[in-house]
C-alpha cells in the first residue's frame, strides 16, 4: 500500500517538473532559431542570450527556493510559487511569437526576460515538492519517476515541433507556443487540484519519524527532526554538503563538456559524417531513461553513495574508452551506453543526497544550491573545454572529462551524510498505512 501511494503522489507532483522540462525543450530548440532566422543575430550574440537563463539561475533559484521554505499557506509552501510563476510565465510566453511575427526584437527580448524571471520563481519550489512529500528512504526511487516525467514533457514538445512548425526559415511558431502554454497550464491545474501539499508533507515527516529507530546509529543515514523548521547544520553536515555540491559541479563539468562538444570532436577527430554524432548522444540518453527506475531500485537496496560512486567510475571508463577509440563504431556505441547508465546512476541519487542533508525547513534553499552548482558548471565548462579544443587539440575533450570525473570521485569520498540504507523487507516502511 505504501509503495502504491508513493508512486501516485510522485507522479502527481511530477506534473510540475514535466511542464518545466517541456518549456526548456522548446526554449533550447526554438529560441536560437528565432534569434538567427528572424532577427539575423550572429552566433556570439545568440550564445550570450541563451546563456542568460543559466546566469539568472545562479542567483534566483536559491532565493526563491529559500523564500518558499519560509511561507506557510493553506495551499502549502511551494504551490503558491508554482501557480503564480506558471501563470505569469505563460502570459509573457504568449507574446513571444507575436514579437517574432512582427519582427520586434526589443519586445521579443523583454518578453523572453520576463519568461526566464517567472520560470525562476517556481523552478526550485517545484523541484523541492518531491522531497517534501516523500519519505527519505524513497526519494531516489521518486526522483527516478520525476526524471521520467521530465522526459515525457520533452518528448511532447519535440512531437509538437514536428507537427506544428511549418517549413521555411521563418515559420509561424504561435501554434507551438500555444500548445506549450496549454500543456503547462493543464499540468499545473492537475497539480493544484490533486496534490494536498500540507497533508502529504506531514505524512512523509510522520513516516520518517516512525522509521527513526530502523537503522544502525553507526551508519551515514540521516534522520529528520520532528519539526519542519530551519536548523543550522553541524560542521560535519556542512562539510558533506560542500563536498556533494562540489561533486555536482565536477561531474557536470565532465558530462556537459562532452555533450556540447562531441559533434565537433566526432567530425574533427574521427571524420564522422555530419549528423551521425547525434546517434551516439541519443544512445546515452535512451539508456539513461531506461535505467532510471532500475537505478532507483538498486539505490534503495545498496545506498545512494555506492551507486553514485559506481556511476562515476562508469563515466571514467566510458570517457576513457571514447578517447582510445580510433573512430566511430560499435565500441563507441558501447561506451556511450555505459555513459548513459552511469549518468542515470548519478542523476537519480545526487539531488536526494543534497536535500537530505538539509533540515526539513530548508529543502527549498538546498534545492536552489543544488541547481546553482550544476548551472555554474554548465556555464563554465563549454568555455573552458572550448579553450582546450581551440588552443590545444580536439583530442583533449575526453581526457578533460576524465579528469573532472576523477575529481568528482575524490570529492564524493568525503561525503558522510545524505545517504540512505535499504529498509528491511518486513520493515515498518512496507506496512505503514498513513492514508491518502
Amino acid at each position: 500500500m505504501m509503495k502504491i501511494r508513493y508512486k501516485y503522489k510522485t507522479v502527481m507532483v511530477g506534473f510540475a517538473f514535466m511542464s518545466i522540462m517541456a518549456f526548456w525543450q522548446m526554449y533550447d530548440n526554438i529560441i536560437p532559431l528565432i534569434l538567427k532566422n528572424t532577427f539575423s543575430l550572429n552566433e556570439v550574440i545568440i550564445g550570450a542570450i541563451m546563456a542568460v537563463d543559466n546566469v539568472l539561475a545562479l542567483f534566483l533559484l536559491p532565493i526563491f527556493g529559500s523564500l518558499s521554505d519560509k511561507i506557510h499557506t493553506p495551499l502549502g509552501k511551494r504551490m503558491p510559487f508554482i501557480i503564480i510563476g506558471t501563470v505569469a510565465a505563460n502570459i509573457a510566453l504568449f507574446f513571444m511569437p507575436i514579437a517574432d511575427n512582427s519582427r520586434n526584437l526589443v519586445f521579443f527580448l523583454i518578453m523572453t526576460g520576463f519568461v526566464l524571471l517567472f520560470m525562476s520563481v517556481f523552478r526550485s519550489p517545484a523541484v523541492a515538492l518531491m522531497p517534501d512529500i516523500t519519505p527519505k528512504p524513497l526519494r531516489s526511487k521518486a526522483n527516478a519517476i520525476i526524471n521520467l516525467m521530465g522526459t515525457v514533457g520533452g518528448i511532447y514538445i519535440l512531437a509538437m515541433i514536428s507537427v506544428l512548425v511549418s517549413e521555411g526559415t521563418t515559420p509561424n511558431y504561435q501554434p507551438l507556443f500555444i500548445s506549450l502554454i496549454v500543456f503547462m497550464l493543464l499540468s499545473t491545474a492537475i497539480l493544484a487540484l490533486v496534490v494536498k501539499e500540507n497533508k502529504w508533507t506531514d505524512e512523509a515527516r510522520q513516516t520518517d519519524r516512525i522509521l527513526e529507530g530502523s537503522y544502525d546509529n553507526g551508519s551515514i543515514v540521516d534522520i529528520p527532526s520532528d519539526e519542519q523548521v530551519s536548523v543550522k547544520l553541524s560542521a560535519d553536515k556542512t562539510r558533506s554538503l560542500i563536498f556533494i555540491l562540489l561533486s555536482v559541479s565536477l561531474w557536470y563539468m565532465a558530462y556537459n563538456a562532452v555533450t556540447t562538444a562531441f559533434s565537433r570532436y566526432a567530425t574533427q577527430v574521427w571524420g564522422s559524417e555530419s549528423g551521425s554524432y547525434a546517434n551516439y548522444l541519443m544512445i546515452a540518453t535512451v539508456v539513461a531513461i531506461i535505467s532510471y527506475i532500475p537505478i532507483g531500485i538498486l539505490s534503495a537496496r545498496f545506498g545512494r553513495k555506492k551507486v553514485i560512486m559506481a556511476g562515476i567510475i562508469g563515466l571514467i571508463l566510458g570517457f576513457l574508452g571514447c578517447f582510445i577509440a580510433v573512430g566511430a563504431g560499435p565500441f563507441v556505441i558501447t561506451m556511450f551506453a555505459i555513459v548513459g547508465v552511469s549518468w542515470a546512476a548519478i542523476n537519480v541519487n545526487s539531488f536526494p543526497m543534497a536535500v537530505d542533508i538539509a533540515s526539513e525547513g530548508d529543502i527549498g534553499k538546498y534545492t536552489g544550491y543544488y541547481y546553482t552548482f550544476s548551472m555554474a558548471a554548465q556555464v563554465l565548462t563549454p568555455i573552458l573545454s572550448g579553450a582546450f579544443l581551440q588552443y590545444v587539440s580536439y583530442k583533449t575533450l575526453f581526457p578533460y572529462a576524465v579528469i573532472f570525473s576523477i575529481a568528482a570521485f575524490i570529492t564524493m569520498t568525503q561525503v558522510r551524510h545524505g545517504d540512505t540504507l535499504p529498509t528491511p523487507k518486513k520493515s515498518m516502511l512496507e506496512h505503514l498505512d498513513v492514508g491518502d
